[in-house]
């Protein structure tokens, strides 16, 4: 078996590009011939070996836009090694290894991870649609990360009959006791809420500043993350007297997470849109046994992954008195904190680990290759 994981970029910015480098870590762990085809930015272009059964093929992108590369090297060398793999796994959103895949004249298995609809680029998705209805057609199977997305994604109408579900898994946040307790220390006497992602519009950080203000005095929120809406957001804080109640500290160093992880009382998700298609910050915060209070926002997985109740609890999108509710529901009743708590980590080790996700791959792609 020698597979290809065809996706956006190199070096690691987001969900789906975990997800692809993840697959190609743990299959080549199992013996497995795992290599991936990307376009590099930040500087970052040529072939690397990861190791003796996993390569990244790292091609020059001439630009970034509406979060996609152009990188029409990618067609050539595709053209060139398609025909060395058994099976082509292609991560969608990303129209430019559509493109690729499309002009390649690859003839083998192609399996279709379908991380989420293109929801913001409108008029990019018009251009694309013809494009991604031939890929929906060509795909042997389509493989998405909650059940929710899958049956309610309005692209996927037409070929319900070859998908399948594969949750994103991850390994357990590894935390240092001692990092954990200096940061307890540093906001010692407050319930930490701690929330991480980009400051964009469609995290609905507003909503969760606007949280605050309806929560206790020993409450104080931390959010991570760099972002256009910094100032603005920084503003409300500000207006609303919400200082000692909220936090913007940054980007977060990967190795500094963990201890925010740790140390915080519970996680909040915010987020507004459908964009927000499953949120893996959510299983991290899961697997160090923490409630999460996320969103109920229509078409996504966010509130399947937070199973109501279990790991925590949803909220109303856009509601930041309902936010407010949930977050001192469950910081305010140590029963109730104990439940949540003892379920998210339940949670995450019945469907979130790394292994489970690797799992589901070899048998998706075992499947596919019986068939042939």
């Amino acid at each position: 078996m020698k597979i290809l994981q065809l996706g956006k970029f190199y070096p690691i910015r987001g969900g789906v590009e975990k997800v692809m480098y993840d697959l190609m870590l743990g299959l080549s762990a199992r013996g497995v011939d795992c290599d991936m085809l990307c376009g590099g930015i930040e500087g970052h272009h040529g072939d690397f070996t990861v190791n003796e059964r996993a390569r990244v093929f790292c091609q020059h992108t001439w630009l970034m836009a509406a979060a996609t590369t152009l990188a029409p090297s990618m067609i050539l060398r595709l053209r060139r090694i398609c025909r060395e793999y058994d099976i082509i796994h292609v991560h969608h959103p990303d129209p430019m290894v559509c493109l690729a895949l499309w002009l390649s004249g690859y003839k083998g298995k192609v399996v279709l991870h379908w991380h989420s609809d293109i929801a913001k680029q409108k008029m990019l998705l018009k251009l694309y649609m013809p494009l991604q209805n031939w890929l929906l057609r060509r795909a042997d199977i389509v493989v998405g990360t909650t059940p929710v997305y899958l049956a309610e994604s309005p692209h996927l109408t037409r070929v319900q009959h070859k998908t399948t579900v594969l949750p994103i898994g991850i390994a357990p946040v590894a935390t240092d006791p001692e990092a954990v307790a200096a940061l307890r220390h540093r906001y010692e006497g407050k319930r930490i809420i701690f929330s991480l992602g980009r400051l964009v519009p469609y995290k609905g950080f507003q909503y969760l500043v606007e949280a605050a203000t309806h929560l206790p005095d020993d409450h104080i929120v931390l959010i991570g993350g760099g972002g256009p809406l910094r100032e603005e957001l920084q503003r409300q804080i500000d207006d609303n007297g919400l200082q000692d109640k909220v936090r913007l500290i940054g980007r977060v160093p990967d190795e500094d997470l963990p201890a925010y992880f740790g140390a915080c009382d519970l996680f909040c998700l915010s987020s507004i849109q459908k964009t927000e298609a499953f949120a893996i910050v959510q299983i991290e915060a899961m697997s160090c046994g923490r409630p999460i209070v996320a969103t109920r926002i229509p078409h996504s997985g966010v509130a399947w992954v937070n199973a109501h109740g279990e790991s925590g609890l949803n909220a109303a999108t856009c509601d930041a008195r309902d936010l407010a509710s949930c977050i001192t529901a469950i910081t305010s009743d140590a029963a109730t904190y104990e439940c949540l708590s003892a379920g998210a980590r339940r949670r995450f080790e019945s469907l979130f680990t790394f292994d489970r996700m690797i799992d589901g791959v070899q048998a998706i792609y075992s499947r596919l290759l019986a068939t042939t």
